[in-house]
């Protein structure tokens, strides 16, 4: 099974493709994808939505899996956050990929098996549950790989 997961965001979006290893996942692919801050809101939403089309043209996932939008305290981030989640729900249902989403508790349990883990954890042991990942300091780009684990442990559960 192969995955393309999204940490979405306007100015940083985290994005990662892995594969269901034989023992832990391979990530194939990650990358913190960064709009410019001298565009404007249109053309950051076009350089968002080409990127994505292009990682699925590419990567061809069967499954696309994305962070649900919570609650923030800043709500011009969350609506710039929501279009993003609206770009990446509009291109994963034309590409005929299952779409799944989780909440960041469910990511954090998939990942360190505590809903209210902090990110200095989630950080830490993404490494250990995957194969093939480069050293990164981004966290968007770990929350994409940490996103992709919970799919794919997901259906290893559903499969069983």
């Amino acid at each position: 099974m192969r995955v393309l997961s999204f940490d979405p965001g306007y100015e940083r979006l985290g994005v990662a493709v892995l594969e269901d290893g034989q023992k832990l996942p391979l990530v194939v692919y990650s990358e913190c994808f960064k709009t410019s801050k001298t565009l404007s809101q249109p053309e950051r939403l076009a350089n968002i939505s080409e990127k994505i089309k292009n990682l699925i043209s590419e990567f061809k996932p069967e499954v696309i899996s994305l962070e649900k939008l919570f609650f923030q305290k800043n709500q011009k981030t969350a609506l710039k956050v929501a279009e993003v989640r609206g770009i990446i729900l509009s291109l994963a249902s034309a590409s005929m990929a299952e779409v799944v989403e989780f909440s960041p508790q469910e990511i954090k349990i998939a990942v360190t098996g505590y809903g209210n883990a902090d990110k200095k954890s989630v950080m830490k042991m993404v490494p250990i549950l995957v194969s093939g990942l480069k050293k990164t300091e981004s966290d968007d780009e770990i929350d994409a790989v940490a996103i992709g684990v919970a799919t794919i442990s997901t259906r290893a559960f559903h499969r069983k």
